[in-house]
This record gives C-alpha cells, sequence and structure tokens, in this order.
C-alpha cells in the first residue's frame, strides 16, 4: 500500500509540471493576444487622428485668408487647438486611472470624428467673425478628443510594451498619417472642394470608434498620489521637455505658415503644396523604426540622438528659407531637401524623449503603474501642445512683420539652444 502511495505520488510530479507548463504558455498566448490587440488598436488611433490633424496644412490657411483671417489669426487658429491639447492633455493625464483608459481613447476618437465632420462644413459659413468663431470654436473641442485619444495611447503603450516604449513600429503609423494628411487633403481640395477632405477623413474616424471598442483591452490600474509638479523637480526632465517644445514649436510654425509662403514664392496649387510636405513627413515615417530600435535597445543613445538631431533641425530650418543673412536665394528643391532634414532629425529627436522622461520618472521614486505612465503622457502632450502653440502664433507674427525667412531662423535658433542645454547637461551628468 505505501509503495502504491509512494509510486502515485511520483507519477504526480510530471502531471504537475505539465499543468505549470500549460498554465504558463496560456498565460503567455493571453499576454501575446493583449500586446497585438493594442498594436492594432494604438496604430489606428495614431494613424487616424494624425492624418485628420495633417489635412489643414496644405490648403486652410489660404481658404481662411479668403474668408476675412489674417496671417496671425490663422496663426491663432492653430494655436487655440494647441493650447486646449495643453489643457487637456494635463488633466487627462492625472486621471487616467479614474476615467479608464480604454473609454478616453475612445470618446477621444468620437469627439475628433465629429470635429473633423464639422470643420468641413464651415465653408458654408459667411466670411469674417462667424467663420473665424466657429473655426476657433470647433478646433478647440477637437483638441480635447485628439489628447484624450493620444494620452491614453501613450499611457497603455507604455503599460502593455514597458521594454519597447520607443518603438518606431507605433510611430511609423503616426509617420503614415502625417504623410497622407497633406497629399491627400490637397489633392480632395483641389478636385472636390473644401468639404470632401474632412467629411471623408471624419467618416473613417468614426469608424475606428466601434472597432476599438471591440479591440482595445482593458486594463485596471490604482490611482497614484504623485503629481506633475514632483516630475518637474527633476533638471533633466524639464531639459527634455524643452528639447520636445522645440519640436513642436518647428511643426507648428510650418503647419501655419509654409503652404501660404510655398504659393506665394513659387505659384505652386494646394495640392503640389500637399505634395512638398511629403518631404517632411515621409523621412520621419521611414526613419521612425531603425531610431526607435536603437533607443530600445541601447539607451545610452538617447543623448546623442537628441543632441544630433537638434543640431540638424536647427540647420534645417535656417536653410529653408534660407535665413538672409546668408544671401542664398529660395529655390524648391532646397526648400523640399531641408524638409526632408528637418523630418528624419525629428524622429532622431523626438524618439528618445517619451522613454527618457519615464526612466527619470522611476529613478525619483514614482510607481511603475498606468497611473505614473499616464502622467508621463499627459506632460509629454502638454509641453509638445505648448509649442504647437507657440511656432504657429509667434512664427505667424514673425512672418507677417518680417518675412517667412526670418521665422525659420528664429526656429532653428530654438533648436539650437536644445543643443547646448543637452549636451551640457548630460556631460554634467556623466561627472556627478
Amino acid at each position: 500500500m505505501w509503495s502504491q502511495v509512494v509510486k502515485t505520488d511520483k507519477m504526480s510530479k510530471p502531471e504537475v509540471r505539465c499543468r505549470l507548463q500549460l498554465t504558463q504558455n496560456n498565460q503567455e498566448t493571453a499576454s501575446a493576444r493583449l500586446q497585438i490587440l493594442t498594436l492594432i488598436s494604438v496604430a489606428s488611433v495614431n494613424f487616424s487622428s494624425m492624418i485628420c490633424y495633417s489635412i489643414l496644412g496644405p490648403f486652410f490657411p489660404n481658404e481662411a485668408v479668403k474668408k476675412g483671417a489674417s496671417q496671425t489669426v490663422v496663426g491663432l487658429i492653430f494655436g487655440c487647438y494647441a493650447i486646449c491639447n495643453l489643457i487637456g492633455s494635463l488633466i487627462l493625464g492625472k486621471y487616467i486611472v479614474e476615467i479608464g483608459a480604454k473609454f478616453m481613447l475612445i470618446m477621444g476618437l468620437f469627439v475628433s470624428s465629429i470635429c473633423t465632420i464639422l470643420f468641413g462644413l464651415l465653408d458654408r459659413v459667411p466670411a469674417g467673425p462667424a467663420f473665424i468663431t466657429l473655426c476657433f470654436l470647433v478646433r478647440s473641442i477637437d483638441a480635447l478628443g485628439f489628447a484624450a485619444a493620444m494620452t491614453s495611447s501613450f499611457a497603455m503603450t507604455a503599460k502593455i510594451f514597458p521594454n519597447n516604449v520607443a518603438t518606431g513600429s507605433l510611430e511609423m503609423f503616426t509617420g503614415l498619417g502625417l504623410i497622407l494628411g497633406p497629399p491627400v487633403g490637397g489633392w480632395f481640395y483641389q478636385s472636390f472642394g473644401y468639404e470632401v477632405p474632412f467629411l471623408l477623413l471624419g467618416c473613417v474616424l468614426l469608424l475606428m470608434v466601434p472597432f476599438n471598442i471591440y479591440v482595445l483591452p482593458k486594463i485596471d490600474a490604482d490611482p497614484s498620489k504623485d503629481s506633475f509638479f514632483r516630475l518637474l523637480t527633476h533638471v533633466k526632465i524639464v531639459l527634455i521637455c524643452y528639447v520636445i517644445f522645440t519640436l513642436s514649436a518647428g511643426l507648428g510654425f510650418l503647419d501655419a505658415t509654409l503652404s501660404l509662403f510655398a504659393i506665394e514664392k513659387f505659384n505652386l496649387s494646394p495640392g503640389y503644396v500637399g505634395l512638398i510636405m511629403l518631404g517632411l513627413s515621409l523621412p520621419y515615417c521611414l526613419a521612425s523604426p531603425l531610431m526607435g530600435y536603437f533607443t530600445d535597445k541601447y539607451p545610452v543613445t538617447r543623448s546623442w540622438f537628441m543632441v544630433t538631431g537638434g543640431m540638424a533641425t536647427a540647420i534645417g530650418f535656417c536653410l529653408l528659407g534660407p535665413v538672409p543673412f546668408l544671401h542664398i536665394p529660395s529655390q524648391l528643391w532646397l526648400l523640399v531637401v531641408m524638409l526632408g532634414l528637418i523630418g528624419f532629425s525629428l524622429g532622431m529627436t523626438a524618439l528618445p524623449t517619451f522613454p527618457e522622461i519615464i526612466t527619470c520618472a522611476f529613478e525619483r521614486g514614482f510607481d511603475d503603474g498606468l497611473s505614473t505612465l499616464g502622467m508621463v503622457s499627459g506632460l509629454f502632450g502638454a509641453v509638445w501642445s505648448l509649442g504647437m502653440f507657440y511656432g504657429p502664433i509667434v512664427g505667424g507674427l514673425i512672418t507677417q512683420h518680417l518675412s517667412f525667412e526670418w521665422a525659420a531662423a528664429v526656429q532653428g535658433g530654438l533648436a539650437f539652444l536644445a543643443v547646448i542645454f543637452t549636451h551640457a547637461l548630460y556631460s554634467l551628468w556623466k561627472h556627478i
């Protein structure tokens, strides 16, 4: 009898190991499925949101001028989007756990889709104050929806892919949205008029809502007692925020001024302006996977990428016009090449910033959870929006009172200051 029990016990050990292995395999399968579903969902959000955001560049500034808006007012319309995005990112990033990351993302998509469709109907509004007021109103609400979608998107990606926060696969879809937005928007505007680009892409964004309700996984987490102010007590985080600010300020400046400059300087149609803007977004899209791999695999290279990318950005903006004191004539081929340089350097500089802030937050003792990731996402979105507010407004003012060439040079100077500060701080950090 005893020997039979012993034999049974010996036979049960392989069974236990088999069951443990089966459980482990099931957990790995569930984890892989969660990652795949999140990847599909976030990629669709990044792509659809960015394409709806970027379609304005080739034709809206010129259309707004026809409706009675000045260059400065056009800059303010772009800038109000950014300031509302800033406020929304901070608030939503702080309360992402209480609201729910999935609910926040889906509602953000829904609001953005409705606002995109409404923006396409603004050409029926009388020119002057009525048109300008509704532009501000619709863009402001759209910015809140965009802030909700992108803040939750960043946080969920960082939570489910903890070792691949900067992976360029998702950024490639962001780049694709930026790439397709200008040429698609410019071509549809030139072929079918003002309404069609917004109505078409707004409906596509609306279709993403039920898709993400089904696909997106739900993530539960506990709220954190930490705050944005504690994040900003870290000198390195403040510096990285300035780097982010310079990048988005440059992009915001180009959104509000490049199309008018290209149309007036080179007599181009909105469709061709959209193709020129490919020079900015295509290099970013192509470079993102490679940059993401290196910044994930070799975190020590992040500071090098930020410094090198910032220097390339500064050179690109100074030669974009080019700056008047260089006495180089404006040429279309030079404009396209410099846009390509800026697009490539944007990927080089921007991709390391988000994982660097997360690393600094964890070093400061922040909880390794969705709440912290939400705050970092909100901070990133807020600083990015601050640059998008500054860029169109200040760039528009300088362009209106001086020239596009001088305004571009100012953006290059901001990037050059970021290079100096970044290099100095990281060099100092190594000796502490």
